[in-house]
């Protein structure tokens, strides 16, 4: 789940005593000009779950109250990165004497949580990796000791912050105990800023949280930023199918998200294009006639690879949903099956059957079939 810039600040950054600017959050130009006269001068700031809003036109400055209403007007009116501006935060503009970059996320490789920091905030933070790797001090947080203060000071050790330490360390050190409180998978803040005045302010929040671990958040989630879907997506939503459409022409059907995830990588590795991601597991085993109809229903499949692999899943349950299903729905698309696992000999029988197939004793010879179909050449 990821969330807007206000939802982050107002529900995360300042219950954790973060301190963050003055603001109003606007859906509308009227809304925003009488905002102005509660701020004074501010930033407009688009509010879309994406980065370098302020590349794309975004956030722009607003010095009066006419300026708040035509700015926001304009801002309004775009889309960035594919997401619509359904409103936008107008923050009080702050003078800026130094930028920090700060972040929690999952370091998966350690399986750990990861505290990141740098003095290069404001700035791509994949080019000061790449370009100034000293510049980004790192700490892997060992879970049973936690990360206090005391262990920020010490990430900070040796670093010009103006004299800022301790209040960065404290603004650390709360980041790091909120991302537990929120089953947050990402929180970034950039920049961190240094203000005239002494003050250190998040004037930007990243947020994105464990969607598995919503049932603990269930106030949060309410107010996670909406994905922008297509209609397939959408009656995917609506069946309790996880799917995701893509702009290849070999579509997918397996049962499990690691399943589904390998099969894709597999029509990559034979000169594919897959043109869906769709999870069928746990429950949603039981739904094979409903996933089948989604993934045909996208023009730009070509062929289908079928891939079934049963552990407490029944391959013969969901093979005679696709069976009956196909009969229906006549496509007229070649399909290719595998199938193993608990049901197998049942569900080959019913394939047989039914559609006249002959199930691929390898899955690599049903997906290369699949690719080789859906460019034009001939089945192997």
């Amino acid at each position: 789940m990821n969330f807007l810039e206000h939802v982050a600040k107002a529900r995360v950054l300042a219950p954790a005593g973060i301190p963050v600017p003055r603001s109003v959050h606007c859906t509308t130009a009227d809304e925003a000009a009488r905002a102005f006269e509660e701020l004074g001068p501010c930033m407009v700031k688009a509010q879309v779950p994406t980065g370098k809003r302020g590349k794309a036109g975004g956030i722009k400055p607003a010095n009066s109250a006419a300026e708040a209403r035509s700015v926001a007007e304009r801002i309004l009116s775009m889309s960035i990165d594919g997401h619509a501006v359904g409103s936008v935060l107008l923050e009080e503009q702050a003078k800026i004497t130094r930028e920090f970059y700060a972040a929690i996320l999952t370091d998966f490789a350690s399986r750990r949580p990861l505290v990141l920091f740098s003095t290069e905030g404001g700035m791509d933070i994949e080019e000061v990796a790449a370009t100034r790797p000293d510049a980004l001090r790192r700490h892997l947080v060992d879970p049973d000791k936690g990360f206090d203060e005391a262990a920020a000071l010490a990430l900070l050790s040796g670093l010009d912050l103006g004299g800022t330490e301790k209040k960065v360390a404290e603004i650390l050190a709360a980041l790091y105990a909120t991302s537990g409180k929120t089953d947050a998978e990402l929180i970034e803040i950039n920049p961190l800023a240094v203000l005239a005045d002494g003050r250190v302010v998040a004037l930007d929040c990243k947020l994105t949280l464990d969607d598995s671990a919503g049932f603990r958040q269930p106030e949060l989630s309410l107010q996670a930023a909406e994905e922008p879907m297509t209609d397939l997506e959408h009656q995917g939503a609506e069946n309790g199918l996880k799917f995701i459409q893509l702009d290849g022409n070999v579509g997918v059907l397996a049962n499990g998200a690691g399943l589904t995830m390998t099969t894709m990588d597999v029509i990559a590795h034979c000169g594919g294009r897959p043109a869906n991601f769709l999870e069928i597991g746990g429950e949603a085993y039981t739904k094979s006639e409903a996933a089948l109809k989604l993934v045909l229903s996208n023009p730009g499949v070509k062929s289908l690879v079928v891939n079934f692999c049963g552990a407490f899943a029944r391959t013969d349950v969901m093979a005679e949903g696709v069976v009956t299903a196909w009969k229906r729905l006549n496509p007229d698309i070649p399909v290719f099956f595998s199938i193993h696992g608990t049901g197998e000999d049942e569900a080959v029988r019913l394939v047989r059957d039914g559609l006249g197939q002959e199930p691929f004793d390898l899955m690599e010879d049903a997906v290369q079939a699949a690719v080789n179909a859906a460019s034009g050449e001939a089945a192997r």
